[in-house]
C-alpha cells in the first residue's frame, strides 16, 4: 500500500506530466487517477427547433397563396428532427489511432445495442506505441458508435454515445 506522501507525489508527478491517466495495482490496492483537463463531457439536452411562423398578411381573393421553398424545407426539417437516444458521449482523452478490439482476430470490445458498466472497457487508442484502453465510465447501452476501427482519433474527439442506465 502507497502512503500518503507517496500518492501526493504521484499527484504531483501526474499534474506535471503530460499523461492524461494513470493506474496502478499493487498487493491488491488499486490506484487510478485522472487529470482534470477542464473539458466536460456535455449531456445533449433537446431543445425545440425554432421553426419560423410565415407571417399572414391579408390577401385578396384573387390572389393564390404562394409558399416559398425555404418555408417548406423548414417543415420537413421540423418532421425530420429526432430526440437524441443518447445523453452521455465517451470521448478520446487523447490524439491516436482507434481500435475497436484487442488485435485484429479478436471480437470487438463493444458493438450497438451493448450494456456496458463503469469500467467495462469499449476500445483502445494507440498513441505512441502505447495501448491505452477506454473504459465507459457511465453505467448504459451502447448507442452509436462514431468511429471506424484504424482511423486517427483527436483529443475530445466524441467516440460513443451511451443512453445511461
Amino acid at each position: 500500500m502507497l502512503s500518503v506522501e507517496e500518492i501526493n507525489q504521484l499527484i504531483d508527478k501526474l499534474d506535471q506530466s503530460s499523461i492524461d491517466e494513470f493506474s496502478y495495482e499493487a498487493n491488491g490496492a488499486k490506484i487510478k487517477m485522472k487529470k482534470n483537463t477542464g473539458v466536460a463531457t456535455t449531456n445533449v439536452v433537446s431543445q425545440p427547433v425554432h421553426t419560423p411562423q410565415p407571417v399572414v398578411q391579408p390577401q385578396t381573393e384573387e390572389a393564390p397563396k404562394q409558399v416559398s421553398s425555404q418555408e417548406e424545407e423548414s417543415k420537413e426539417v421540423a418532421e425530420n428532427v429526432s430526440t437524441p437516444d443518447y445523453d452521455h458521449e465517451i470521448v478520446s482523452p487523447m490524439v491516436g489511432t482507434f481500435y475497436s478490439s484487442p488485435s485484429p482476430d479478436k471480437p470487438n470490445y463493444v458493438q450497438t445495442g451493448d450494456n456496458v458498466q463503469e469500467d467495462s472497457i469499449v476500445c483502445i487508442v494507440e498513441a505512441m506505441k502505447l495501448f491505452n484502453e477506454i473504459e465507459a465510465d457511465v453505467k448504459g447501452t451502447i448507442t452509436e458508435i462514431l468511429v471506424e476501427n484504424g482511423e486517427l482519433v483527436e483529443y475530445g474527439q466524441p467516440l460513443f454515445r451511451i443512453k445511461k442506465a
